[in-house]
């Protein structure tokens, strides 16, 4: 598959407190970071979403239970667990976009409160590849956002992981993105 100039990679959520020794690590997290790193620069757009939480966010549970609306403390703004994963090639001039930012507001999805949609729509942006962390969840959710803002949307597959807890949950939420008209491709489909 080629990629045009009018695409964009939308990596999601590849920070620090998601990998391995973070407060909420996916596990096998780290391994997205090579993948991403081979294809992004065969995009000219490329977006990083980050969770971007305050302090008092409506998502942290003491003590957490690990599910929707009770995670551990995870990715507070300005600290190092918020931090891109160290080896993600995050280029000068990519988008950042700040997600889940209001205390009593859960968001996932990086198009959700966002300006996104808008400005890859005023770069002719036509299709949009989403990867990163975690498929169950913000992918998910980010893939969903786009296909609402009316983008043609790739799951890139192998860039991505899941939390998969429940087990299984990983492979139901990329059934559910194909059932939605999110297409699947793997890395090496990209030329």
């Amino acid at each position: 598959m080629k990629v045009e100039s009018t695409d964009a990679l939308v990596v999601v959520d590849v920070q620090n407190d998601f990998c391995p020794g973070g407060a909420l690590p996916v596990e096998e997290g780290q391994r997205v970071v090579p993948v991403i790193n081979q294809i992004l620069p065969m995009f000219e757009h490329a977006v990083f979403s980050r969770d971007w939480h305050p302090e008092d966010h409506c998502s942290f549970g003491d003590p957490p239970e690990f599910i929707d609306g009770s995670w551990p403390r995870h990715c507070v703004a300005n600290s190092p667990g918020a931090e891109f994963h160290g080896d993600l090639l995050v280029p000068a001039d990519a988008l950042i976009v700040d997600k889940a930012t209001k205390s009593d507001t859960e968001s996932y999805d990086a198009f959700d409160d966002t300006d996104l949609a808008e400005r890859l729509r005023r770069a002719q942006v036509g299709r949009v590849f989403v990867c990163g962390l975690a498929t169950d969840f913000c992918v998910k959710h980010t893939a969903l956002g786009a296909l609402d803002h009316g983008f043609d949307v790739f799951l890139v597959e192998n860039a991505c992981r899941g939390v998969n807890f429940p087990p299984g949950s990983a492979a139901k939420a990329i059934e559910e993105m194909k059932l939605a008209g999110v297409h699947v491709c793997w890395s090496g489909d990209l030329e």
